[in-house]
């Protein structure tokens, strides 16, 4: 029984510089602060970060994956707060939990955390669900 309160458990993805050039390609967003370490460092930002729409995919693939598959969640949404940096040579995580805020006839509404190397990354992050999971 789903009930207010309920802790989903946590998943870790793993991001790395592969995984910003595999996003890069198939999405089409070659933007350098994403793959050029002095491009991004010249704009300001500490390193290359990873796409924002790769970070919530993963969020939502994390809440999908919960929910028994993608049309199960109707809605999904956040903002963003911080980049997910990626050295060079290096994996960091992403991190995303989530706690049942709300459970009504419509369905089940989530608050989703998702931070990287401790840092939050996502907030207002929010979903609704279907219930039977």
């Amino acid at each position: 029984m789903i009930q207010i309160g309920t802790l989903i458990p946590p998943h870790q993805f793993e991001v790395n510089r592969a995984l910003l050039k595999q996003y890069a390609d198939a999405s089409g967003d070659q933007n350098p602060i994403h793959q050029d370490e002095n491009f991004a460092k010249s704009v300001g930002l500490p390193d290359v970060i990873a796409h924002g729409m790769l970070t919530m995919a993963l969020a939502g693939k994390y809440v999908s994956d919960w929910a028994g598959g993608p049309q199960n969640v109707k809605e999904f949404s956040a903002r963003f707060t911080k980049p997910v940096v990626v050295p060079a040579g290096k994996s960091v995580d992403l991190t995303v939990s989530a706690t049942v805020i709300e459970v009504t006839a419509a369905g089940v509404r989530l608050e989703i955390s998702a931070t990287s190397q401790g840092t939050k990354v996502l907030g207002m992050a929010k979903a609704l669900v279907v219930q039977g999971n």
